[in-house]
């Protein structure tokens, strides 16, 4: 009997997808729950699990090809067996010497079992082998991706000359080494939707900047002393800073509604509530997913989800629900180096806050000129919905509730 494959249900806010990597080959046994196919949509990559023991059958649609929500990729043939490798006709005669396989039953090479059918193709256009690449891929499986590392890894590896043949070693020789090699990839879809949503900020918003600068020797203070504390009394959760910011912000929006809200047409849609997206790096890009209710979590809460949500991204292990919403977003560009920039608003939020590297620097305290490790702070907002005082003023607010921390606990 066969059972259809088909994409998962998306989300209003998801069009469609593509199928990104096929993980077993038609007449592959199957089990039931194990990941058959790879669909990366403009959020996430989302896993096919088998429905049923049994093995593939016809594959629908093909890696690249784009899906709709529901739509079907292949089939399963419930209860059937793998095809074996090569099998004797049943015509011949027995005889002592071995039957020889039919030549449409050749056996799978190495290659077709150690890489997706992308990665192969790729890899046979450019004479690799695939054994001598290290997968990354499920069960180190090579993938695409994996292939076009091991291209560039060759280019910038010195070679040795080559054996040509006599006849062509008359051939007058290239002086120079200009390499001007270029390469040409299609965009992922996650950063096309970067992209797509950067450009549509800019284009209907009147976004606005404003900055402030952050004593960080009370947080730094506070996290030194009790980070060890921190740790065993909330089961290896670390302390970190972004916590502080989380506690700071959500208590800020509190003060200033119009800053988490949205516009919804012609509405304003105030939120009763700060769902916080905090911007987290991957090998695909960058990606925001959400704390739900954030003004509600402790510091040991927001740590553990911030570390969870970490360790999702590197794996490609975001959920959709994880990803979507959000009343307001921060994110921490100082993890890289930066000192100060001008974050993009995430639509149909209304503001972001950016964090920057803390630096020593000298400050001027009470007439004297002391070294405190100061943070650059950056809030980029909707003029439609925030003034420049509001915008100002919840700057200033989370700048004086993190040089004095004990606010965050009295609500003062």
């Amino acid at each position: 009997m066969a059972i259809e494959i088909k994409a998962p249900t998306f989300p209003e806010s998801v069009a469609d997808g593509t199928v990104a990597t096929w993980h077993k080959k038609p007449g592959e046994a199957v089990k039931r729950d194990e990941l058959i196919v790879d669909i990366e949509t403009d959020k996430v990559v989302l896993e096919v699990l088998a429905t049923a023991d049994g093995v593939l059958g016809a594959i629908v649609k093909n890696e690249g090809d784009t899906v709709l929500s529901d739509e079907l990729l292949g089939s399963i043939e419930a209860g059937g067996a793998a095809a074996p490798a090569a099998a004797p006709s049943a015509a011949a005669p027995a005889t002592d010497a071995p039957a020889a396989a039919p030549a449409a039953a050749a056996p799978a090479t190495e290659d077709d079992t150690l890489g997706a059918p992308a990665a192969r193709k790729l890899a046979e256009e450019n004479g690799i082998a695939l054994s001598s690449i290290k997968g990354t891929g499920k069960d180190g499986r090579v993938t695409k991706e994996d292939v076009v590392a091991a291209i560039e890894a060759n280019k910038s590896a010195p070679q040795a000359p080559a054996a040509k043949p006599a006849a062509a070693a008359a051939a007058p020789s290239v002086q120079g080494s200009g390499d001007r090699t270029e390469k040409r990839v299609p965009m992922t879809r996650l950063r096309a939707k970067i992209a797509e949503r950067l450009v549509e900020a800019q284009s209907n918003m009147a976004m606005l900047t404003t900055f402030n600068e952050v004593d960080m020797t009370e947080v730094m203070a506070l996290r030194s002393k009790y980070k060890d504390l921190f740790e065993k009394s909330h089961n290896g959760v670390r302390l970190g800073f972004m916590s502080f910011f989380v506690k700071a912000a959500t208590e800020a929006l509190k003060r200033y509604p119009a800053v988490n809200a949205s516009i919804d047409g012609n509405d304003i849609v105030y939120h009763g509530y700060a769902d916080v997206g905090v911007a987290v790096s991957s090998d695909r890009g960058l990606v925001v997913p959400v704390l739900r209710n954030a003004e509600l979590m402790s510091l040991a809460e927001i740590e553990n989800g911030i570390a969870t949500f970490g360790k999702k991204a590197r794996d490609g292990k975001l959920s959709m629900e994880e990803m979507t919403g959000g009343t307001f977003t921060i994110t921490n560009g100082g993890t890289f180096g930066s000192m100060m920039s001008t974050p993009i608003v995430n639509p149909p939020q209304a503001a972001i806050l950016g964090m920057h590297n803390i630096l020593q620097r000298p400050m001027a305290i009470n007439g004297q000129v002391v070294i405190r490790p100061m943070m650059y702070l950056a809030l980029s907002y909707d003029h439609r919905l925030i003034d420049g005082k509001e915008a100002v003023t919840f700057l200033v607010t989370i700048k004086n509730l993190l040089e004095d921390p004990a606010r965050l606990l009295l609500d003062i």
